[in-house]
């Protein structure tokens, strides 16, 4: 049976600074949201996607470029490039491996395993001048205590996404993936199923968490200022599971590196 699929962006938080209660933030986003429509009261089933330069700053993950002192290299190949030195050499540390920087591009595995461009470090939407954030140091923790906190005020269990906007190999554009994950598993494995043909499925799991990551940023986008949106109608494959634990590929398993 096929099913409605709704992403309604919450109100406008504030400017996020270090220290501030996120989930109570959110919490009274979405209870204004509820004034203006009652049917968006959380329900179980509901997933709140919240982009990581809000739980970033939240968390205090900011290095101001004042206090960077920049490696030879970050310099030699800032300049090549017409970069701040000092945002390089950010990457570089942010950077458990470097996997290529050419033509004016870094992309890097992280300390936490993803591959991206930067290593996540990101200057934009940051609210202040000579400041980059830094991915979250365990985004499916953020995800578990915002989920949390949200149950507190709202007392409903819903599910949460950190999300991230990512590229992708040999596909131009970006898209939001999802850097952490609570409340229910980021996958549906539905390898041993049927097809409607009835033929055995052997490979095919799908990147629920990712999709929903990205389906949120379709409904806010980047320059709203909702960086939370409310999704409902998902099927969710049940259970617990983290993007560190089930989504991010061993290496083991990665054939272009």
């Amino acid at each position: 049976m096929s099913r409605g699929l709704t992403a309604v962006p919450l109100p406008a938080l504030p400017e996020i600074v270090p220290g501030n209660d996120l989930g109570r933030l959110l919490a009274e986003a979405w209870w204004r949201l509820i004034t203006e429509d009652a049917a968006l009261a959380p329900a179980p089933g509901d997933v709140l996607v919240v982009t990581q330069k809000v739980v970033s700053k939240a968390e205090g993950r900011i290095v101001r470029l004042a206090d960077v002192e920049p490696r030879p290299e970050a310099v030699e190949w800032a300049r090549a490039w017409d970069k701040d030195p000092r945002q390089v050499e950010v990457v570089l540390r942010e950077s458990a491996q470097v996997m290529r920087m050419e033509h004016g591009v870094i992309i890097s595995r992280t300390h936490h395993g993803y591959v991206c461009a930067n290593a996540g470090v990101d200057a934009s939407n940051v609210g202040a001048e000579e400041v980059v954030t830094l991915l979250p140091e365990d985004a499916d923790r953020s995800a578990r205590g915002l989920r949390h906190a949200l149950l507190e005020e709202l007392g409903v269990d819903v599910g949460l996404i950190v999300s991230d906007s990512f590229g992708r190999p040999w596909r131009l554009g970006i898209t939001d993936v999802a850097l952490g994950v609570s409340g229910f598993r980021p996958l549906d494995d539905l390898r041993g199923e049927r097809d409607t043909e009835g033929r055995e499925m052997r490979a095919t799991v799908v990147a629920v968490a990712d999709e929903l990551a990205s389906t949120a940023e379709l409904a806010s986008g980047k320059t709203s200022r909702q960086p939370a949106v409310l999704i409902r109608g998902a099927r969710l494959p049940a259970g617990e599971g983290t993007i560190a634990g089930d989504v991010l590929m061993p290496l083991e398993q990665d054939l272009f590196t």
